[in-house]
């Protein structure tokens, strides 16, 4: 049986989270002895708390709570079981969890130190290969940790941005830029595979990366079970959550409020189609991790624009989320960025169509004009007449929607993708 061990930097916040766990339950159903490995907050409780958020994979968790309870937290020096803060792909003002382009060597090698003990420990009786998402400093400790045991990186598209920018030219303050440039490029090519969702996230990690196409795989995410189209007392659904109920036609966004998620622009798009409306429409907002955004925040996008019939329903267990799917008409997302976009066939495994912009992931998941509205990146004319569309034919929205299911449930079931997965690692020597 081949012993598998995963790791994963950060702890658990976003849709990746979501993929790694549902990939690594697959796994072992498919006969593979995995342990898993997690960056994790016991401060916060509930679902940042990696024992909590992958219960029933017995994980080994690394907690970050220590670490942000001390002076400093990225040069924390804890016992087992702790690191110091992770960094982050993303630049936040104030945030703990400072962009990793701006750690210096000392800080980098107590990041390694520490998940270079916590993946040793991990590993009990040995490991055949490591399975790491992400780039980070994981990659270093177990090349230190275990210099003989192949590597499958797994690249959830977050890494690449941070790397894009750095390409483009770093901005103010990240000034260990190219170090961490280096590390990201040398630890990918020290990959046996690396896992990407399509041919389009091929093509672009291998061209930041500068590898040949032939070290990667396309492998997607998958669509829990759980979203499927389900009875629910909308005016009921929207009262508790919002103390409103929206009206006429609901559309929903769903993940958090970072700049690559062009949430300004979506709101802009909404405000402008909602004027052009002959029916009432509204937009629900889902998401924003507590404390945690880019930018502007939504709040003030609304207000500042005078949108109307906006709603932020705050952030929500995964498990939650099937429900505010089943209780909206479609979903809205205007990231030109994103590496895949696991909402994306959630929404359409609900039967509900999303409106999405046609690049990066979703232009490989969503068929324009039978799944779901396409359109151009950055373009807020052309995303507010595609949600007019949506809004005025509801014939036309449902139509797309029971495409879309059909889809999901065809591309993105997570047996297969399990199996595959399983088959790339069973190569793997």
């Amino acid at each position: 049986m081949t012993r598998v061990l995963m790791g994963v930097y950060f702890y658990p916040r976003g849709g990746s989270a979501h993929a790694t766990r549902a990939l690594a339950r697959e796994l072992r159903r498919q006969g593979l002895e995995l342990t898993l490995v997690s960056g994790s907050r016991s401060d916060l409780g509930g679902g940042t708390d990696a024992s909590e958020f992958y219960a029933g994979l017995d994980p080994i968790a690394v907690d970050f709570a220590p670490a942000l309870a001390s002076p400093q937290p990225l040069r924390f020096r804890g016992g087992a079981g702790t690191a110091p803060i992770h960094g982050s792909y993303e630049d936040r003002p104030g945030a703990p969890d400072a962009v990793l382009a701006s750690l210096d060597d000392e800080a980098f090698e107590l990041q390694v130190e520490a998940w270079q003990r916590a993946l040793a420990g991990a590993a009990g009786d040995g490991v055949d290969l490591l399975y790491l998402h992400h780039l980070t400093p994981l990659n270093e400790a177990a090349a230190r940790a275990f210099p003989d045991r192949p590597v499958v990186a797994h690249l959830h598209g977050t890494e690449l941005l941070m790397m894009e920018e750095i390409a483009a030219g770093a901005p103010p303050g990240w000034a260990h830029a190219e170090a961490w440039m280096e590390r990201m490029c040398r630890w990918a090519a020290a990959c046996a595979r690396i896992v990407v969702a399509d041919e389009r996230g091929r093509d672009r990690a291998a061209s930041l990366l500068g590898l040949d196409r032939e070290r990667f795989a396309c492998i997607p995410s998958g669509v829990d079970a759980r979203f499927q189209p389900l009875p629910v007392d909308r005016a009921a659904h929207w009262r508790r959550h919002l103390g409103a109920e929206p009206r006429g036609t609901v559309l929903v966004y769903v993940g958090r409020f970072t700049a690559v998620k062009r949430l300004p622009l979506l709101i802009e798009a909404f405000a402008a189609a909602r004027a052009r409306s002959a029916s009432p429409v509204a937009l629900v907002l889902v998401g924003g991790h507590p404390g945690e955004w880019e930018g502007e925040h939504p709040r003030q996008t609304i207000e500042r624009l005078g949108a109307g019939d906006v709603f932020l329903a705050g952030w929500h267990p995964h498990s939650e989320l099937p429900a505010f799917l089943n209780a909206a008409d479609a979903l809205v997302h205007a990231s030109p960025r994103e590496q895949f976009g696991q909402v994306l066939i959630e929404a359409m495994a609900c039967e509900r169509p999303p409106i999405a912009v046609d690049a990066a992931g979703p232009a490989s998941i969503v068929a324009d004009g039978e799944t779901g509205w396409l359109v151009p990146p950055e373009d807020a004319g052309a995303l507010a007449t595609a949600i007019l569309a949506a809004v005025e034919d509801p014939a036309e929205r449902r139509r797309r929607g029971r495409n879309a299911r059909a889809v999901a449930l065809e591309r993105y079931s997570w047996e297969p993708i399990g199996s595959k997965t399983a088959a790339l690692l069973a190569a793997v020597d």
